[in-house]
């Protein structure tokens, strides 16, 4: 027991060390002995950030993505949910909720505010439900009523800690502060409308005026974490032919800037629907609205939004007319931008939307197979996948090519997208099941064609503790197996300890952790830190859609004494394998590494934190104290 608890004080695990039922002064003398001259556990700077759960973390920082909050568990908002619940058919109504997180939905939105219906009764069951739905209750809860009663009665049923969805000061500052100390005791994360005693706010001057003043109220009177405060500075119709409703788009995009600048920590929500609302009927006009819109406000500060996840359009592939036209009345460039829209509008309805998809579809059909294989990824197409895969296997000289070359280049379009905030998690759920079904069409053909004989080598991998996504690890996993490497795939959400006990088990060579979402960059270092702490020596290698160069040689790289490499994607886990594991490559590529991630670490040190600006009160508070009385002239 002793040896155990100075490991664990040696690895700064320990405050204090004691003794239950069955020790005696021995004991205690011998755990005295073991952690004699060690320091305490030092506390360590946690990084500010939202902090919610269902069954699963979602951590939502600076470096955060934008994060969709499913919109269709709605019965304002969905006519087929509000039909399943007013039916009382709450297995087909789980469906939907399904479907959202399945489309990449990061938290579900449920609001159950229908004249006809017992919300509080329809709030509990339907959360009751969902408890017991893993691939559902993994993502956190944004329970969303006007009705107090109705947010209490759903924050008795969530399991780990949601969002309320909302609070204002419409009804005077008491009420807000009664509700917002009841959050606070619940443990819930809040969305505060930009709303007070005379109204909403529709200007940019006016929303920062009711976000200021509620945030100081929170953070100050109730002690709200500010962290867990989430603005929705109302978004609201634009095109409407109201001139006053002009510049809507415009003030919430400002708004967002202002709040991200005066209120640190706070984040930003909204109901991403409600800006194309004078385009209701027009599906292809209004996700254009939706796309042009998220792409402007994500850049100035937008955190999250509530949207169909299974709906959203892709910014670049929007018509250029019609991203042209969408963007002078969001940005409000023209005095005639919503006349231009509402003509434009009309050649996008209906049969036309129709006849101009078949139009489409018709020309990307005739391109050469690497492009069409590009756009079906870009674009989530599993129709003509398996046609377009093998057309490119029968030109290539082995099937594995038809992975390295035109699919990897597909999904690095899609990356590059993301990257550019012009795709959405939803849309690269999509495109990571076009990529899996190529790839199961070509594994039959691979592993026909591989060569029989002595291994080079053998890597565990695993997409990390707290996240689902694989595509990217299974692609690696082909790849090696191509080039005669035997892979232990341990799949998904797996713990640091499975991972480490296998690698024992099969005498792995490598180990390679593979993440999409931002959680499993911690869980990486966790790894890091079990190997280091367990002993191993072998290469770790990093990759995934968040991983970078910059956090592998920061916060990882420095926690193992292995050799630790950030591989940017599946083409070049080969080489970097092979230098890894070759007698003659392996200390020459270990020694570069080292110096390039050290050269990494010293620019990222050198970066000037970016200091928030002072405010004018505090500006105030801080003036020049000069005592006039004591002063002499000279």
């Amino acid at each position: 027991m002793a040896k155990q608890i100075r490991e664990w004080a040696e690895a700064g695990f320990l405050n204090i060390v004691g003794g239950c039922c069955g020790t005696t002064p021995e004991h205690i003398a011998a755990m005295s002995r073991a952690v004699a001259g060690l320091s305490p556990r030092q506390l360590p700077d946690i990084p500010v950030a939202c902090r919610l759960s269902g069954l699963e973390p979602l951590n939502i920082g600076d470096d955060s993505l934008f994060v969709n909050v499913g919109e269709r568990t709605n019965v304002t908002g969905s006519a087929k949910f509000k039909r399943l619940i007013k039916e009382e058919k709450y297995s087909e109504a789980l469906d939907v909720a399904r479907q959202q997180v399945e489309s990449g939905a990061q938290i579900i939105d449920i609001n159950m505010d229908e004249g006809m219906l017992d919300a509080e009764a329809a709030m509990v069951r339907f959360l009751s439900l969902i408890a017991g739905e893993p691939d559902i209750a993994r993502v956190p809860i944004m329970i969303d009523s006007s009705k107090w009663e109705v947010i209490e009665k759903g924050l008795k049923c969530i399991q780990g800690k949601g969002i309320v969805n909302s609070i204002s000061m419409k009804e005077g500052v008491e009420t807000f502060i009664h509700h917002a100390k009841l959050l606070r005791r619940y443990g819930a994360a809040v969305v505060v409308m930009a709303f007070d005693e005379q109204g909403q706010a529709d200007t940019r001057e006016r929303k920062i005026e009711i976000c200021r003043r509620a945030y100081k109220i929170l953070t100050e009177e109730v002690g709200f974490p500010p962290e867990d405060i989430i603005f929705d500075p109302n978004i609201f119709a634009v095109a409407t032919g109201i001139e006053e409703h002009n510049n809507y788009a415009q003030d919430f995009i400002g708004a967002c800037e202002d709040i991200k600048r005066e209120l640190p920590h706070a984040l930003i929500s909204g109901g991403v629907s409600n800006v194309s609302f004078s385009f209701r009927g027009n599906d292809p006009v209004r996700e254009a609205i939706h796309a042009v819109f998220l792409y402007y406000a994500i850049r100035n500060g937008m955190d999250m939004g509530i949207v169909n996840a299974g709906q959203l359009a892709i910014y670049d592939d929007l018509p250029a007319e019609l991203r042209d036209a969408v963007e002078d009345v969001i940005l409000n460039r023209r005095d005639d931008g919503t006349e231009r829209l509402l003509e434009l509008a009309e050649k996008y309805r209906g049969s036309k939307t129709d006849e101009a998809a078949n139009a489409q579809q018709a020309e990307w059909r005739s391109w050469d197979v690497k492009k069409r294989l590009e756009y079906s990824l870009v674009k989530g197409i599993t129709e003509f996948i398996e046609q377009d895969t093998e057309e490119a296997r029968q030109q290539a000289a082995r099937p594995i090519e038809v992975i390295e070359g035109p699919l990897m280049d597909g999904m690095n379009v899609v990356g590059d997208l993301f990257g550019e905030g012009k795709m959405f998690l939803p849309q690269v759920v999509k495109s990571a099941r076009v990529m899996k079904q190529a790839v199961a069409y070509l594994e039959p053909f691979i592993e026909a064609s591989k060569e029989k004989g002595s291994s080079n080598g053998k890597m565990v991998i695993a997409t990390v503790k707290g996240d689902v996504h694989d595509i990217g690890k299974n692609i690696v996993g082909v790849v090696l197996q191509c080039n005669n490497y035997e892979i232990v795939d341990l799949g998904v959400m797996v713990p640091a300890e499975k991972i480490l006990r296998t690698a024992r088990e099969v005498n792995a060579d490598l180990i390679g952790l593979s993440g999409l979402i931002t959680p499993s960059l911690d869980e990486m270092v966790n790894v890091a830190k079990e190997m280091e702490r367990q002993g191993f020596t072998i290469p770790l290698l990093i990759g995934g859609a968040t991983t970078s160069k910059a956090h592998t040689a920061v916060k990882i790289e420095q926690n193992y004494s292995g050799p630790t490499v950030y591989v940017q994607n599946a083409s070049r886990t080969v080489g970097v394998v092979a230098a890894l594991l070759s007698d003659t490559q392996r200390d020459d590529f270990v020694a570069r590494t080292r110096k390039e991630y050290e050269t990494v670490r010293i620019q990222h040190a050198r970066k000037k934190p970016r200091t928030p600006p002072v405010t004018l009160e505090a500006a105030r508070d801080n003036d020049l104290a000069f005592d006039w009385e004591r002063y002499t002239r000279q």
